[in-house]
């Protein structure tokens, strides 16, 4: 769930990117939203980029690009449907060693006792 090097690197990128486009699509939209649905945006964008509680964040993300695919007919609309397509592919893969998520419940040295101190 944390890999490091340049899988660990391709899931901050995947963070970025899941992070642009959810701004972008809401954005597209952003006649019609409340300066508060943007702020809140804005903030989940920050939290994926930093990887913090990635997962569930990476599913509000799906779940606002699908809102906001609703009543979109504009060639945008594919493009916004492979974002959630990534947004899933981020919850379900994690956030990779270079986040918050991997500092806070990352990998820990678990030592058992051995039968000989029984």
């Amino acid at each position: 769930m944390f890999p490091l090097g340049l899988p660990g690197l391709a899931l901050l990128l995947l963070r970025v990117s899941v992070a642009l486009t959810l701004l972008f699509s809401l954005y597209i939209r952003e006649q019609e939203l409340a300066a508060g649905l943007l702020a809140v945006a804005w903030l989940l964008a920050i939290l994926l980029v930093v990887g913090f509680l990635t997962p569930f964040i990476a599913v509000i993300a799906v779940a606002a690009q699908l809102l906001i695919l609703l009543g979109l007919t504009s060639p945008l609309a594919s493009f916004i449907g492979v974002s959630a397509l990534n947004a899933l592919a981020l919850a379900l893969l994690g956030p990779g060693a270079y986040s918050i998520d991997a500092s806070r419940f990352g990998r820990r040295v678990v030592d058992l006792p051995s039968d000989d101190d029984g």
